[in-house]
């Protein structure tokens, strides 16, 4: 019988976090961080962007899980501890449990909720597999010492989220993840979105439908309820565009019109124009990213691309 348990290593200080959200929206530019996306109606409209024509990255990575799973599943190998990176609802996880086998399955999100859900669903289809979830920010940094075992670990991490860090930030992470593969055997299956023209980078993230400018201004509506401002999200443009000397696509919100807000009883003018910087999505060569990978001391890369060199999937060891 399976056994599935929840570790809750992040204590949220609801003070501290205002605090850091009320200091980025005063500065200038202004930032909010890409996590506010993510209430309840920001996860419905980020699955309905991952549906979007325009939005090619999950399903080019999907393709090539599709048809390389059995070669990358050979490459990991079996019984190994298969600690998935922001894993939400676990779905993307779960389709490699059946291929490799895993001794234990870790995963790791803020959203307590989401994994907690996905593991009481999945213990009856995995009895021999040992279920952990892990709840913490590892944006601030990643450390599962105290939860991993002694076993080879197998970590995953898909979805281009590693293009959410800079370049310094992804090395720094992937070094963290170097740090818990010493034991041999041990593995980190990264998603990269690679560069492409910027016709259609800026699509993807700027879709005719609107979702993803819906997606963008929802986080004014999600910051007025965590902080009590009052930003009318209408007044803000969804802007997002690729900035080819950084190789990132970013994303802002513009105010259409000059306008005061009130955060924490202070006035904030915003001009017309003026800009908050929501989101990084940096994208990288399959040679800058295996260097990367090389930088943060992995030793071996493999990678898997879709036919059209859209999407890379790397596995280092």
């Amino acid at each position: 019988m399976s056994t599935s348990r929840i570790v809750r290593r992040f204590v949220r200080d609801s003070d501290a976090e205002a605090r850091a959200l009320i200091a980025g929206l005063r500065a200038s530019p202004a930032r909010i961080a890409p996590k506010y996306f993510y209430d309840s109606l920001g996860c419905a409209l980020y699955g309905a962007i991952c549906e979007l024509p325009e939005y090619y990255l999950t399903r080019t990575e999907r393709g090539i899980f599709d048809a390389h799973r059995a070669e990358i599943a050979l490459a990991i190998g079996h019984g190994r501890q298969f600690v998935d990176l922001g894993a939400g609802d676990c779905r993307k996880g779960e389709a490699w449990l059946d291929w490799i086998a895993p001794s234990r399955y870790v995963a790791v999100d803020i959203a307590e909720e989401a994994i907690a859900g996905a593991l009481e669903r999945m213990a009856p289809r995995f009895p021999a597999i040992e279920q952990l979830g892990i709840v913490t920010d590892f944006a601030g940094g990643l450390d599962l010492r105290q939860d991993l075992s002694a076993a080879p670990a197998a970590f995953f991490y898909p979805g281009s989220s590693i293009g959410n860090f800079t370049p310094d930030e992804a090395l720094r992470f992937i070094a963290e993840i170097r740090r818990h593969c010493a034991v041999p055997g041990s593995s980190l299956l990264i998603g990269v979105d690679l560069v492409k023209p910027a016709a259609r980078l800026e699509a993807a993230y700027a879709d005719a439908l609107g979702v993803t400018a819906a997606f963008n201004r929802n986080a004014l509506d999600h910051v007025n309820r965590l902080i009590g401002s009052d930003f009318v999200a209408s007044t803000w443009r969804h802007c997002a565009f690729y900035d080819m000397e950084k190789s990132r696509v970013e994303m802002h919100l513009e105010a259409t019109a000059a306008q005061v807000v009130h955060l924490a009883g202070e006035a904030r003018t915003f001009a017309a124009g003026e800009r908050i910087h929501t989101e990084n999505s940096c994208k990288y060569t399959p040679r800058a990213f295996a260097a990367l990978l090389a930088g943060a001391g992995f030793g071996s890369v493999r990678r898997w691309t879709d036919p059209a060199g859209d999407f890379a999937v790397f596995l280092a060891q």
